[in-house]
């Protein structure tokens, strides 16, 4: 990597990026996606793009709320949702539509292979970019009949090429996305510090 930042890799994950955020704040009636950041970047930018890990006041979130999606993290937007208890409730009523519902591949650290892949099971933290083309997929949070999927039960919808996810970032069958949304290393240094980048007890 160059020192400037304008690697072909850096511009080409920054496209993505853009063109990830451009489809997810391009569709009217997304819930969420404006909530603000709730935290502080100790890091610097230079620090941050070479995986320092960050901290993360969630306090304040609300839940059915989203923070993100915010390049947080080795220059990868992160979402940090608070999940209501109806979306627990209906998080695996729809299991025999996902790709990978157990979370076989390796997207996640052994403390999120679980069915609400999460350390808490109201708080979901995943690397906002879709596993099809590096696109940020929009946080759909209502549990009801959309114009992509007549059973929807609620997840992320990647507006530029039709992926779906469910609320825990498990992709959908028959879907371009090959495989689940991404969970990163983490954990709560408080009730409401949320440490995004490193596991518990790793410096």
């Amino acid at each position: 990597m160059s020192d400037d930042g304008n690697s072909p890799e850096d511009n080409s994950g920054r496209r993505n990026f853009l063109i990830g955020a451009t489809c997810a704040v391009g569709s009217a009636g997304v819930v969420g996606l404006a909530v603000p950041f709730l935290g502080s970047w100790n890091p610097s930018a230079k620090a941050l793009a070479a995986g320092a890990p960050i901290k993360i006041d969630i306090g304040k979130l609300k839940e059915g709320e989203i923070i993100g999606p915010i390049p947080a993290w080795r220059d990868k937007p992160i979402f940090v949702i608070k999940r209501t208890k109806a979306m627990l409730d209906v998080l695996n009523a729809d299991n025999a539509r996902l790709a990978d519902p157990e979370s076989s591949l390796k997207q996640q650290p052994e403390y999120a292979k679980n069915e609400t892949r999460s350390i808490k099971p109201d708080i979901l933290v995943l690397v906002g970019l879709c596993t099809h083309l590096g696109c940020s997929p929009q946080f759909r949070p209502v549990i009801a009949p959309t114009q992509f999927d007549a059973e929807w039960k609620g997840g992320f919808y990647c507006a530029c090429h039709g992926s779906k996810f469910d609320l825990a970032g498990r992709v959908y069958n028959r879907v371009p996305a090959p495989s689940n949304l991404e969970v990163p290393p983490h954990y709560y240094e408080s009730e409401s510090i949320l440490v995004i980048g490193e596991d518990e007890g790793i410096a």
